[in-house]
């Protein structure tokens, strides 16, 4: 069938789940752009607009992903209902938040298709739920085989009595960088005021911005990297389930128990 004007629009979604990843010299974002370029040409879609999660972990809840949620405010507010991915991984790793993400997607009459064709949120064909869902558990499985083979090689390099560096902390990051300014800051804003309320992770976000204190991709940090910052949200491998109340509070459990968010009020991420 021919596409409409309006359904031959799609917007881009890319992310990396790494600062490592995050830069001019860095080919994440570059690899998944092209990708996602070549399928669109080749199948005729206009893209209209990028949103890209820069050092979002795939294990982080689709809700508190800077970049997807200004992608949901753009496609409610003109229309667009197709959304390209380099594949599934981009999307989400987990098995659990890649559900939960495309049926919050399919809620709202949206396709989310990848660059080799696969339409994610095809639901009318078990196979393909199926095949949908096998494949989130095979490249949840890379991923953890993956993680198994570096930490293994650090080990061994351990073992030689070199000094291996993983990931620093927000905290190590901030004391290099800043004297400890930045987390001093956010704690401090992040306090309750005598009338009992508390700005919200996202507003922090935007007010270290402003003070100078942004992520190395210099955009203002993710609400969940201030939660981390603050010590409120566990790392990033941790399961949506494992997250503070006050995360959970904004989902709900649809039939098939998967976490689905929908519109909260008074919420820390607002």
């Amino acid at each position: 069938m021919e596409k409409s004007k309006q359904s031959s629009k799609a917007i881009a979604y890319l992310r990396t789940s790494s600062a490592a990843n995050v830069g001019a010299d860095k080919d994440s974002d570059k690899r998944q752009r092209a990708a996602i370029e070549a399928y669109a040409k080749r199948e005729k879609w206009e893209v209209v607009a990028e949103f890209y999660d820069a050092d979002v972990s795939g294990a982080d809840p689709i809700e508190t992903r800077p970049g997807f949620s200004a992608l949901l405010d753009r496609i409610e507010g003109n229309g667009v209902r197709t959304v390209l991915v380099e594949d599934a991984s981009r999307f989400a790793r987990q098995l659990i938040v890649q559900e939960a993400g495309i049926i919050a997607l399919i809620e709202r009459g949206v396709r989310v298709l990848t660059a080799s064709g696969d339409d994610l949120t095809a639901s009318e064909d078990p196979f393909k739920v199926a095949m949908r869902q096998i494949a989130g558990v095979f490249a949840q499985l890379e991923k953890a085989r993956l993680v198994g083979k570096l930490k293994a090689a650090r080990d061994r390099k351990r073992a030689t009595g070199k000094k291996v560096e993983g990931r620093k902390s927000y905290a190590e990051i901030d004391v290099r960088d800043h004297a400890g300014q930045m987390i001093a800051l956010a704690t401090k804003m992040r306090r309750r005021t005598p009338k009992g309320g508390r700005r919200s992770l996202r507003a922090i976000s935007a007010e270290l911005a402003k003070a100078g204190f942004v992520s190395q991709s210099g955009k203002p940090f993710a609400a969940t990297a201030v939660g981390r910052m603050l010590g409120e949200i566990n790392p990033p491998q941790a399961a949506p389930s494992q997250m503070p109340k006050h995360h959970r509070g904004g989902q709900r459990t649809s039939v098939a128990g998967l976490l689905i968010p929908r519109e909260r009020k008074n919420s820390p991420w607002d």
